[in-house]
Formats: C-alpha cells, structure tokens, sequence
C-alpha cells in the first residue's frame, strides 16, 4: 500500500528543526545539504528533478539539485533544520487543491508531492508586492514540510474577503486566493509612515498563512546599524 503521510516531530523551539521518520522504502526529497544528521541505513541521492523545475528552483532561490532519501532494511530518521529561527509547518495535501509559497522556505516533502514555479501574472504585483515575478506551487498527494520566518498565523478569508498584508510577510496562501498591490494612501504616510509605497491585498477564497518577522525585514533592520558606521 502507498505510503503518502511522513511521520515526524517538530523540535527545536524558535531554532526549530524536524525529524523525519521514514518507514523502510520510504523516499522524501529535500534540498541539497539540506540534513543535519541520519541513521546509516538512510540512502541519498542528488538529482535535478527535471531541467526545467531546476531552474526554477534557481529563481526561487533554492539549489539546482535535489536531495533524495531513502530508508532502506528497516525504518529510519533524518533530521532538517531551518535556515532562521522561526517555526516549522506541516501540510497535509490530499491532491484537492495546491498551495502558493514564498521563496526560499521549502524544506522537504513526500515524493507524491509536486513543487512547480507560480509566476505572478500581474507586473505591478510581481515588482512591488515583495514576492518578485515567482513563488512555488505545491500540489499532489502527501505531506509538505514549510518553514517560516518568526511565527505563523493562519486566517480563512471568505469569497472576496481581503486581508491587507505588509510586504514580506505572506508566507504561503491557497491557491484559489488571488494576489495584488495597492499604493499606501497619503503622500505622509508613503514617505514618512515606515510601511514603504506598497502593501499586498490577499483576496478569498482560502486560507492565508502570514509570518512576523520575515528575513527581508530582520536584514534591512540590521543594515541600518552597518550604515551608520
């Protein structure tokens, strides 16, 4: 019988990483270098995954190569951990629906599991919005582990409910929402309120999942200091 569900804990607190327990024959991919430790019998293997979502990966800011393991003779574990404090998240996908993610914050999933790009199609969306022209899409059957800057807090918004978002801070949405931009009002508040020109307006149906403390904001507060130096 297919096994699509990974079981695995959560450990770490705020520098959190997963263990993953693989039954025998089991295969998750993750990506390149992405372990921190495993049981000898976990078997790895590098490969693209296909040219085309390689190079997607490039443009999401990941590595060209995946990294694929295996628990052969017996069950296994594999642990992986984030690359900033923040909190892991597990989803269970049932091959209904997908799911939009930010870059960078794939950590592993059953091979049932698909990872495409997403263009935005909108431009000014794509160049304001603080996601870029590309996030990625996961769609399929299994389960999906995620990682997110700070902690995560998830909202269903109805058909044509908005949630009005700084720029950063969407961590992932459902793919039946739609994303858009719109000018902070007031010349004042573009220019003096701290919040920039834009925000993001997440749009219903779905759920929308949003993260405190996005890495983009955490690396322009610590730039300040190396300006005033």
């Amino acid at each position: 019988m297919m096994t699509y569900t990974l079981k695995h804990d959560v450990e770490g607190g705020t520098l959190p990483f997963v263990i993953c327990h693989l039954d025998n024959g089991q295969t998750i991919y993750a990506e390149a270098g992405a372990m921190s430790w495993m049981s000898p019998n976990i078997a790895y293997d590098t490969r693209t995954g296909g040219i085309g979502g390689a190079f997607g990966r490039i443009l999401n800011n990941e590595s060209f190569f995946r990294s694929y393991y295996t628990a052969q003779g017996g069950n296994g574990e594999i642990a992986i951990a984030t690359k900033f404090p923040g909190e892991i998240i597990s989803i269970e996908l049932d091959g209904t629906r997908g799911y939009v993610v930010q870059k960078s914050s794939f950590l592993a999933a059953t091979t049932d599991v698909k990872q495409e790009i997403f263009f935005q199609k909108r431009i000014g969306t794509g160049l304001f919005g603080g996601e870029g022209f590309v996030m990625q899409r996961f769609s399929g059957r299994g389960t999906l582990l995620l990682e997110i800057d700070g902690s995560a807090w998830t909202r269903y918004l109805q058909p044509g409910e908005q949630i009005v978002v700084d720029t950063g801070c969407l961590a992932l949405m459902d793919d039946t929402c739609s994303i858009d931009i719109q000018t902070v009002k007031g010349v004042k508040n573009m220019f003096f309120g701290g919040e920039g020109l834009f925000n993001t307006i997440i749009t219903g149906p779905g759920n929308v999942t949003l993260q405190s403390h996005p890495l983009s904001t955490i690396a322009a507060y610590f730039g300040r200091f190396n300006r005033q130096e």
